[in-house]
């Protein structure tokens, strides 16, 4: 059986529970926090989160865990038959990570910890978020889904990276990156109904606060 080492607060570990939870793959969930130590590094060659285990060994970086579970595994398909269509949900899966999701990485300290961050860096972020949200807009499809009519990789990437995003957005930089993006707003809406997402959900929230115990002894 697969193994899906990482914490259920990651954004990055909730997007490949969703993925094997909408294949219906038997998978156990292993507690496994980002660090350096040894041990971590035995797992994760970054000490980053997540990690799949494998019978032939450990796989880590999120979009490589994805691709690896689209090809091995069955149950519904998150990637299209074609290989062009293929390459636009990466691509688009890819444009969401490197221009929304990592530019809000930058403020989620004082988002969602209560820790400052220096007004250069919220500039940056938000120049970069708004930049990125523009390049969603023209690429997407939102038919419903992003890259046209059904789920695919890149919606994962989008239902745990759009809502950070926009609760970023409101609570440190003063913008509503969703305002004139009515079909993206759409579809996280659509997404929070599914009950994948409501289970990932209402793990990370019960998982929270050992999250939190955590960070504040590490500072």
């Amino acid at each position: 059986m697969l193994k899906l080492h990482g914490f259920a607060v990651s954004n990055y570990y909730n997007m490949v529970k969703l993925a094997l939870l909408e294949k219906g793959v038997p998978f156990e969930e292993v507690l496994f926090f980002a660090a350096q130590t040894p041990d971590a590094l035995k797992v994760s060659p970054r000490g980053k989160v997540p990690v799949l285990e494998t019978e032939q060994g450990f796989i880590s970086e999120t979009s490589v865990i994805l691709d690896y579970i689209e090809q091995t595994q069955p149950g519904k398909a998150l990637l299209p038959d074609d290989a062009f269509e293929q390459a636009k949900v990466r691509e688009l899966l890819k444009e969401i990570e490197l221009y929304i999701e990592l530019p809000a990485r930058t403020c989620y300290a004082e988002a969602f910890f209560g820790m400052a961050v220096e007004p250069p860096v919220k500039e940056k972020a938000r120049s970069d978020l708004l930049a990125g949200f523009a390049t969603l807009k023209r690429n997407g499809r939102f038919a419903p889904f992003v890259a046209g009519e059904r789920m695919t990789l890149a919606d994962l990437m989008f239902c745990f990276s759009i809502d950070l995003a926009y609760a970023v957005g409101k609570k440190v930089l003063n913008i509503d990156l969703l305002a004139d993006f009515p079909k993206a707003k759409a579809l996280l809406d659509s997404l929070r109904e599914n009950p994948n997402v409501i289970r990932i959900l209402a793990d990370k929230e019960a998982q929270l606060p050992i999250f939190l115990e955590k960070m504040r002894a590490a500072r």
